[in-house]
């Protein structure tokens, strides 16, 4: 009897390890725990509070990027100003296309973030985007994206 039991505690533990590793294999592993785009990440720490400026200007074009290898899509939009076209990086493409506050070409907007270098070229990662009387928050002053969510119980 003694022996059946630990037969089959052995089985139901095996068991439990292969499915674990199995579920895991699935859903890969989650860089910074926010698809790669978390504060702690390489991307993350490009964003500089001593960088912020603002940029009004009308928007060309929004796509998904990729940052690289498994690293979830994120959303940028072409944005042009009276002085140049530039960049503007918004954030995961989970969190961007499950926001309110929709942004398409043609439309005028105001970009809160920071100036950084990205691949060579002058790019702006979005701390806030206002459209009309909408509000978009993607990041606190401090450049933390909201998408962290779990923070804000501090």
């Amino acid at each position: 009897m003694k022996k059946t039991c630990i037969i089959i505690s052995a089985v139901i533990f095996v068991s439990f390890i292969l499915m674990s590793g199995e579920s895991f294999a699935q859903r890969g592993p989650r860089k910074g725990g926010w698809g790669g785009w978390g504060p702690g990440t390489a991307y993350g720490r490009l964003y500089n509070p001593q960088t912020v400026e603002t940029l009004s200007g009308e928007v060309v074009k929004v796509e998904k990027f990729s940052l690289g290898r498994g690293i979830s899509q994120g959303v940028h939009l072409l944005l042009k100003t009276e002085k140049e076209t530039i960049p503007v990086h918004l954030g995961p493409a989970w969190y961007i296309d499950n926001q309110e506050v929709k942004i398409a070409p043609k439309d005028r907007i105001e970009v809160k973030g920071s100036r950084i270098t990205y691949d060579g070229k002058p790019a702006i990662i979005a701390a806030e985007i206002k459209k009309d009387d909408q509000i978009l928050k993607l990041r606190d002053e401090n450049g933390y994206p909201v998408w962290s969510g779990w923070r804000r119980g501090r």
